[in-house]
């Protein structure tokens, strides 16, 4: 019995270091393995822009990939392409086939660091075709001024998903509703 009870201990004791050198070898893997998200996203709180010139910008750029969204707001900011605003009652803009449109700038510069941050989110991420899902303005507090006066301030929000996963879902929604 003394011959098989350390044959037993012995075998134990490989098993276990079996196990452990596999464990090791588990969590390497694993950490070589990068999740990957499939979202990113930036929050612009109490900006000091308008809340309305805000919500035609945010429209301007959904569904657009980050880059072309900068290109289209430096457009804007250089007063080359004017931002339509059909709703808001602003005049015609002469020879530029555009109903009513105006050159937001200081929405245009807060709006183009938060794509950049929400990017690089994007990068680290590693979303491989960004695109711009949901970009909202929404009225933040409105803090006093001297005198009475109130001033304007606007929380802004930009997510960011993979292009061919917001395509698929929008496909398996359609053919499960049929």
């Amino acid at each position: 019995m003394n011959k098989e009870e350390k044959i037993n201990e012995e075998k134990k004791v490989e098993n276990k270091e079996n196990t452990k050198t596999e464990n090791k070898e588990e969590k390497k893997v694993k950490s070589e393995v990068k999740k990957v998200k499939d979202l990113a996203f930036a929050k612009g709180t109490s900006l000091r822009i308008s809340a309305k010139y805000s919500s035609e910008v945010c429209k301007v750029i959904k569904g657009k990939s980050p880059e072309k969204a900068i290109k289209r707001l430096n457009e804007a900011l250089s007063k080359k392409r004017a931002i339509p605003m059909q709703r808001r009652e602003t005049p015609h803009q002469k020879g530029r086939g555009i109903s009513g449109g105006k050159y937001p700038l200081n929405v245009c510069k807060a709006l183009i660091d938060l794509i950049k941050q929400a990017s690089n989110n994007a990068n680290f991420n590693g979303i491989e075709n960004p695109i711009i899902a949901i970009a909202k303005a929404d009225k933040a507090s409105t803090p006093f001024r001297r005198g009475g006066r109130r001033a304007k301030r606007t929380h802004i929000y930009i997510e960011i998903r993979d292009k061919n996963k917001l395509v698929e879902k929008k496909w398996k929604k359609e053919n499960s509703s049929k």
